[in-house]
C-alpha cells in the first residue's frame, strides 16, 4: 500500500514517537510511507514580547522544536510555512491517516484519489486550550478510526456512535526497554516524567511525594522529561533531574527506580507506564488510560483514584515497603504484564486496520478512494 501520514508540528511528543515507529514498521513490511506536517507557527506577538523581556532580543521565527523524526530514514515532509495540509503537499495514495484533531480536518478536506481516510486517535482531544466543539466534531467525520485503547473504543462508540472501530493496542520495543531481574535499592527510589501539563498530574504525584518522605525522609527521587522544571512546578527538594535523556539511557533511569509513578487525570495510553513495567518496575498510577486496564492492584503496582494524594502516597509507600521477596514478586509480575506486546504485532494489526480503511472506502462508508480494496 502507499500509506500517508498526516502530523501536526512534530516534536517529542509521545503521539509522534508511536506514528514514527509505524511508518518505520510499515515500511520494513514493504509499504510505501510518507509522512507529511507543517513547521512550528509564527510566534505571536506575546511570545516575541516575552523573549524581548527576557533579554533574548525580538525573535521573527519560531524555532523548530527537535522531534522523534530526527535523523531518521522516513520520507518526511515538512511545508514551508505553517499553514492547513491540502492536496497539492500530499501524494496520491492508498490510505491516508489524520493523527491529530487538527489534521483531521484537513484530511477530510483531501480529495478522493489521495487515499481511503482514516483517522489514528490517541486521545480524546476534548481539552478546555482546544476548539473543543471543532473538536468533537472530527470524531463524526466520514473517516474509519484507529484507537490505542479500550476506552476510547468505547468513546468512539457511544459518544459518536461508531461501532466499525479497530483497537491498535501501543507496545514497547523490548530491545530498547529491558532490565535485568532485581531487588530493592539501597535507598527507596521512586520515579517520574516532569511535565508541566496539567493533565500529567505531576503537581498531584509531588504533593504525595512530599506527604511520603515524612515517613520515609532518605526517598530518594528521579525524574526526567523534555522541558526544564519552572518556577510554578519546582520538583521537590534533591530531586534528581534528567532532561531529554538520550533513548538508550531511559531503561536505566526506570530500571533504578523501586516504583514508577503516574498521577494523570487524562491518558490516551500512557507508554512511560508500560516501559517501566518492562523494565520490571511496579508502577503506581491513575485510574486512566492503558495503567486503568493493566494494573491489578498489589499484583503489579497499584491503581488510585484520579487527584487522590493521600491514596497516591499509600499506594507508593506501600511498594516501597514491601519486603525484598515480594517487592521481586511485584516486579516480577510488572514484566509478566507487557511480556507478550511487541511492535511488530501491533503494526501488522495497524497494517490490517488500514485494510479495513481501504475496504469501507470502496464501500463508500468513508471517504476517499483506495486502489487497492482488493485487500
Amino acid at each position: 500500500m502507499r500509506i500517508t501520514f498526516v502530523l501536526p508540528t512534530v516534536s517529542m511528543a509521545g503521539g509522534i514517537r508511536v506514528v514514527g515507529i509505524y511508518a518505520r514498521e510499515l515500511m520494513e513490511m514493504g509499504h510505501s510511507v510518507c509522512l507529511v506536517s507543517p513547521p512550528p507557527k509564527p510566534l505571536s506577538l506575546r511570545q516575541k514580547f516575552r523573549s524581548w523581556r527576557k533579554g533574548d532580543g525580538w525573535p521573527r521565527y519560531q524555532v523548530a522544536l527537535p522531534s522523534h523524526l530526527d535523523g531518521d530514514s522516513l520520507d518526511h515532509h515538512v511545508l514551508d510555512v505553517w499553514r492547513p495540509v491540502n492536496d497539492a503537499d500530499v501524494p496520491d495514495a492508498d490510505v491516508v491517516v489524520a493523527t491529530w484533531w487538527e489534521t483531521a480536518e484537513w484530511v477530510n478536506a483531501l480529495s478522493p484519489q489521495k487515499g481511503a481516510k482514516a483517522y489514528f486517535i490517541q486521545h480524546h482531544e476534548v481539552f478546555f486550550y482546544l476548539p473543543i466543539e471543532r473538536c468533537r466534531a472530527t470524531y463524526r467525520l466520514p473517516m474509519h478510526k484507529i484507537v490505542i485503547a479500550r476506552w476510547l473504543k468505547q468513546v468512539m462508540e457511544k459518544e459518536y456512535g461508531d461501532n466499525a472501530v479497530d483497537l491498535v493496542p501501543n507496545s514497547v520495543d523490548k530491545s530498547q526497554f529491558f532490565a535485568s531481574a532485581r531487588g530493592k535499592q539501597e535507598v527507596a527510589t521512586v520515579g517520574l516524567l516532569y511535565s508541566s501539563a496539567s493533565f500529567k498530574g505531576v503537581r498531584t504525584s509531588f504533593a504525595a511525594l512530599r506527604d511520603v518522605r515524612k515517613k520515609m525522609p532518605d526517598l530518594r527521587i528521579v525524574c526526567f522529561g523534555s522541558e526544564y522544571p519552572n518556577s510554578e512546578l519546582p520538583l521537590p527538594a534533591d530531586t534528581e533531574f534528567i532532561l531529554s535523556p538520550p533513548q538508550d539511557q531511559i531503561r536505566d533511569i526506570y530500571a533504578r527506580c523501586d516504583v514508577w509513578v503516574a498521577a494523570s487525570t487524562s491518558e490516551g495510553f500512557n507508554l512511560p507506564a508500560m516501559e517501566a513495567m518492562a523494565c520490571r518496575t511496579p508502577v503506581v498510577a491513575t485510574r486512566t488510560g492503558w495503567p486503568d486496564e493493566a494494573i491489578r492492584t498489589k499484583r503489579n503496582g497499584v491503581l488510585v483514584d484520579i487527584d487522590d494524594v493521600s491514596g497516591l502516597a499509600d499506594g507508593i509507600e506501600w511498594v516501597l515497603t514491601r519486603n525484598e521477596d515480594d517487592w521481586r514478586k511485584l516486579s516480577s509480575n510488572a514484566y509478566a504484564t507487557v511480556e507478550e506486546s511487541s511492535w511488530k504485532s501491533s503494526a501488522s494489526m495497524f497494517e490490517e486496520a488500514l485494510k479495513n480503511a481501504c475496504r469501507r472506502a470502496a464501500r463508500r462508508e468513508v471517504g476517499g478512494d483506495c486502489t487497492v480494496c482488493e485487500v
